[in-house]
């Protein structure tokens, strides 16, 4: 069964923002010629990762909302210089918006059931998904999106 994460994407207000921070990574790394992939590193290691694997991703809370998403590709435990254990979720470097929804703060990051994720944006219709971010973010305050 295919699992999910979700964690907040602290220092960015749209997914606008997102996708500029993986573009400004993979710059980085195609300079240096590492993979192009996108690293999130985490202290913990989630325990299922096979389900993770398994056709999950990274889902994005930005300003109170999971409104993008990543492909998980790796998960690579590791210790850092001090000796802590670490955890690398490697990603496609693709951010996919998806159908926004309200989601409260919390630390870390949580599983999400397949069942609980929202859909991608564009299985809205091309009228939603060419809206801009603000505009979306507003009549989905007001009720009518």
């Amino acid at each position: 069964m295919t699992l999910h994460l979700i964690k907040l994407a602290v220092g960015c207000d749209s997914v606008k923002d997102l996708k500029g921070w993986v573009a400004k990574r993979m710059q980085t790394a195609k300079k240096k010629g590492l993979p192009q992939h996108h690293v999130h590193v985490t202290r913990m290691v989630p325990k299922r990762v096979d389900e993770l694997l398994d056709g999950g991703s990274l889902y994005w809370v930005i300003r109170g909302e999971i409104a993008a998403r990543e492909k998980i590709i790796a998960i690579e435990p590791f210790r850092d210089r001090d000796g802590i254990g670490r955890c690398r979720l490697v990603m496609q470097p693709k951010v996919i918006s998806v159908l926004a929804r309200p989601m409260r703060p919390f630390q870390g990051w949580r599983y999400f059931t397949e069942d609980a994720v929202p859909p991608d944006l564009k299985s809205a219709g091309a009228g939603v998904a060419a809206m801009p971010e603000p505009l979306r973010r507003e009549l989905r305050e007001l009720g009518l999106l």
